[in-house]
């Protein structure tokens, strides 16, 4: 039972999982549009999904532990090896590439994207609680 609940969440899961992590990157752009020399980073949101659900992992693991008593030991795919530098327009004088205006306009879609995937969660949990509701 819980196997086909596993499943059938885990497209969400890791949507969730490379959207957060995909918001981090946005805010630290955005954090640091001031930083000298700092080159701005993004995901391949559609390349980290499909690495995600085929279980193909680079990079570092997502999770570290320090006792075996941990849950979910490296059961978290790792989004950081899908990071690239963010192709430059315009760089300023000091070397940085953040464009406020691209760093701005993506955060808010994949805040978006977030809440999308958070309704499409919820909506399964209905979906279940109906069934067995009856």
């Amino acid at each position: 039972m819980f196997d086909r609940l596993d499943d059938q969440l885990r497209i969400h899961r890791a949507a969730l999982g490379a959207l957060t992590y995909r918001q981090e990157l946005l805010a630290s752009n955005i954090a640091n549009a001031d930083t000298p020399h700092f080159k701005a980073r993004d995901i391949d949101f559609k390349g980290a999904l499909e690495s995600a659900l085929t279980g193909r992992r680079t990079g570092n693991p997502g999770l570290a532990s320090t006792s075996s008593r941990h849950l979910l030991q490296g059961a978290a795919p790792s989004f950081a090896a899908a990071a690239r530098f963010r192709t430059e327009f315009q760089p300023s004088i000091d070397g940085n590439t953040v464009n406020m205006d691209i760093e701005r306009s993506a955060f808010a879609e994949n805040a978006l994207r977030l809440e999308a995937a958070l309704t499409f969660i919820r909506g399964e949990f209905k979906d279940l609680q109906l069934v067995l509701s009856q």
